[in-house]
């Protein structure tokens, strides 16, 4: 990994947005709705009036040219391939969105920066961001791609607010991710991006390596539109296929970014794939950013994979915001009000999405 951006309830820039999650902020405000919701809270980017679909490809492309310039690659020519990933993105909110195909704001958004190669677009609910990941990963490891920009974006919206609101996974409170009162997760939205290179490429350029990405795992429950299964199979093949692929043993994980939504049935079903994987040692230093960014569905994972890497190059670890009293049948060390340092070189990233789509990502931090 030689550069990334992210775009934030907290703010824009890596060091900014780190400092305020390790002070246990939250970006968590009053939205209005015409629509009665469980809760009127939630993370947003900036406030705006304009269309969802106008927001969606401004905040990508925004991110997108952060990335890019944080790599030192000046635009994306057609060396550089986009992986964008999205949960429906605007288009259940906008009507224009629904006249062409699925994938063409994802074109538009690779010309605006640039890149002249053909965009890959994916949405696996709220695990696109992380897939993205492992999709453009994949394409360097096949010798497709030499360079991808790949990540995740998602706007908050009525429609995903109506729908959470109804399948009662919104929070009547606040986002309390392992507490013994979690009653369900509060959207955000954001954006995330990783500018992955093949190490030959990077080298030939000179260009700074931040972390190394060692290996994915991904599975499907195929439980439940929903419900993550309870005995978390899904998730535990994930983990244990992404640690696989990095060449480590669960021994070697020092640090997880949990997918915390706060949600019951979610809290749990990590809890209980924690426990399979890693019962035959110590459990990693497990943290959680949902309670200050919101759950934004199809950028989740890129966010996170983003929190990780910055948690395993800085050794300490912002504490899970909401959290005050750990479930006790939760099998790992959290960070409960306060940073905690670490000495991890290697963590994983782990994203539970919609109709069952788990995806876990490794990463080293090179000491």
């Amino acid at each position: 990994m030689t550069g990334a951006a992210w775009s934030t309830a907290l703010g824009n820039g890596l060091d900014e947005v780190w400092r305020r999650l390790l002070a246990g902020e939250h970006g968590f405000v009053e939205v209005p709705s015409p629509h009665r919701l469980r809760n009127g809270l939630a993370a947003v980017v900036r406030p705006s009036e304009d269309a969802p679909a106008l927001r969606l490809r401004r905040l990508a492309v925004e991110t997108l040219g952060r990335a890019l310039s944080e790599a030192g690659l000046a635009t994306g020519g057609d060396k550089t391939r986009l992986v964008l990933g999205t949960s429906l993105g605007a288009y259940l909110d906008d009507a224009q969105e629904r006249e062409g195909p699925l994938h063409a704001w994802v074109e538009e958004v690779a010309r605006t920066v640039g890149s002249t190669a053909p965009p890959v677009s994916i949405s696996t609910a709220c695990s696109s961001g992380a897939d993205a990941i492992l999709v453009g990963a994949e394409l360097i490891r096949a010798g497709l791609a030499e360079v991808c920009v790949c990540g995740g974006v998602d706007v908050l919206a009525q429609s995903k607010r109506l729908a959470h609101s109804a399948l009662s996974t919104m929070s009547p409170t606040r986002l309390r991710a392992f507490d013994q009162g979690h009653d369900g997760m509060l959207l955000g939205e954001g954006a995330g991006f990783l500018v992955l290179e093949s190490m030959a490429h990077a080298r030939a350029r000179s260009a700074p390596v931040f972390a190394v990405f060692r290996g994915a795992g991904s599975a499907n429950d195929a439980a439940s539109m929903t419900s993550p299964d309870p005995s978390a199979a899904g998730a535990r093949f994930a983990i244990s296929r992404s640690i696989t692929d990095a060449g480590l043993t669960p021994g070697d994980i020092g640090l997880i970014n949990a997918h915390g939504s706060a949600t019951p049935l979610n809290d749990r079903a990590e809890a209980e794939a924690f426990r399979a994987v890693f019962s035959a040692g110590a459990c990693p230093l497990v943290f959680a950013t949902k309670g200050a960014f919101g759950h934004s569905l199809g950028a989740t994972g890129a966010l996170e994979a983003i929190a990780l890497i910055l948690g395993l190059r800085e050794g300490v670890v912002p504490p899970v915001v909401g959290l005050a009293q750990p479930d006790p049948d939760f099998p790992c060390p959290l960070p409960v009000g306060r940073p905690v340092h670490h000495q991890a070189r290697f963590g994983l990233s782990l994203t539970l999405g919609f109709g069952g789509f788990d995806t876990s990502l490794v990463f080293e931090v090179p000491r």
